[in-house]
């Protein structure tokens, strides 16, 4: 599967989520660039988020999370 622009800004989203805790979400102000309001507009529709315009990670949205984080971490490591 290729990262196209889209699938990209979803993974910049679920990076920004502390997940060290649940109790932590994220807000897209109306003020964000136009890429991540849809990513985490798109985030909202497959069921990962809470709101349309972020909140928490349900529980779906946490083990996807889990992975891109630990994905980053992994291929990141050495530079």
């Amino acid at each position: 599967m290729p990262v196209n622009a889209e699938l990209n800004a979803e993974i910049r989203i679920l990076n920004l989520f502390n997940l060290d805790t649940s109790l932590e979400g994220i807000k897209a102000h109306k003020s964000a660039d136009p890429e991540s309001l849809a990513a985490v507009a798109r985030l909202y529709k497959k069921g990962l988020v809470t709101h349309e315009d972020g909140g928490y990670l349900t529980d779906l949205g946490r083990h996807c999370a889990e992975h891109v984080q630990t994905a980053l971490r992994i291929l990141s490591a050495g530079e």
